[in-house]
């Protein structure tokens, strides 16, 4: 059984009866914003990046991913913690690029705040210059 956890324009996201993520992309530039996003994991899981989803499988031809499940969804956070956990990103050289609530999770198995989606992310040098361009975000996102 998979439950459904978010359905917009964007993405169908669902977690899996053994707690995966699995995640489609649809909309626009929905090839894009997959692509950056499988590139965006594999980078930080190269760099040893504990605190975001690992990336599981990719399938380009369906557009999905599925990754490990970095916990709930949090609610309410201090914007200077929220500040700060997406500042803890740019060591790994990504800028998150969409530093909003909705992306932030709580892992209750080690206690850590944790970021998901990174369709829109992009990848730094060791000088903090871009050395990948992100997919524009539309209006709507």
């Amino acid at each position: 059984m998979i439950h459904p956890v978010k359905d917009t324009q964007r993405a169908l996201v669902r977690i899996g009866y053994d707690g995966r993520v699995h995640k489609t992309f649809r909309g626009p530039l929905a090839q894009e914003r997959f692509t950056n996003e499988v590139r965006v994991l594999q980078h930080l899981e190269s760099r040893g990046c504990d605190f975001v989803p690992r990336l599981l499988e990719s399938d380009p031809d369906a557009l999905k991913i599925v990754t490990t499940n970095c916990g709930r969804i949090v609610e309410h956070l201090d914007p200077e913690r929220m500040h700060a956990l997406y500042a803890s990103l740019l060591p790994y050289g990504v800028r998150h690029e969409d530093p909003f609530l909705r992306n932030v999770t709580y892992r209750t198995s080690d206690g850590r705040f944790c970021l998901i989606d990174f369709e829109f992310a992009t990848i730094l040098d060791d000088s903090g210059q871009p050395v990948t361009l992100s997919p524009t975000r539309p209006m709507d996102a």
